[in-house]
């Protein structure tokens, strides 16, 4: 069996990994040894921060969509029930989207769903 000369594949995994931490500050990026500590680190934060961001945009989308059912004389939670209850099928990505590209049609939108709390309320009342 002959036997493995690593000098060329551990040559190019170095160069990988300094290519990686191009742009890094002082020795990050120059140094084999801090380099690839930085970006171990960094793909970390690239992983968790995937899945923050998910997060950020939900609470971005319910902002928008709290600020222009405010906007209709509907709190927040009081126009996403009138919404489920009037049977629209938008997510919030897409009613924030209309809240701020189109706010006669959220403004539709919105109508409907107090009505939907209008007639559902009347029915409560009544049992």
């Amino acid at each position: 069996m002959p036997r493995v000369k690593r000098a060329v594949h551990a040559r190019k995994k170095r160069a990988k990994l300094l290519e990686q931490a191009k742009g890094y500050y002082g020795r990050k990026k120059s140094s084999y040894r801090f380099a690839r500590e930085q970006v171990e680190h960094s793909l970390v934060y690239a992983y968790r921060d995937r899945k923050a961001k998910k997060r950020t945009f939900r609470s971005l989308w319910i902002m928008r969509i709290n600020a222009a059912a405010r906007a209709n004389g509907l709190s927040y939670n009081r126009f996403m029930s009138g919404v489920k209850k009037a049977g629209i099928e938008l997510d919030r990505k897409s009613l924030a989207d209309l809240a701020v590209s189109d706010p006669k049609a959220f403004a539709v939108v919105a109508d409907r769903a107090k009505a939907a709390l209008e007639s559902g309320a009347s029915g409560s009342q009544a049992a």
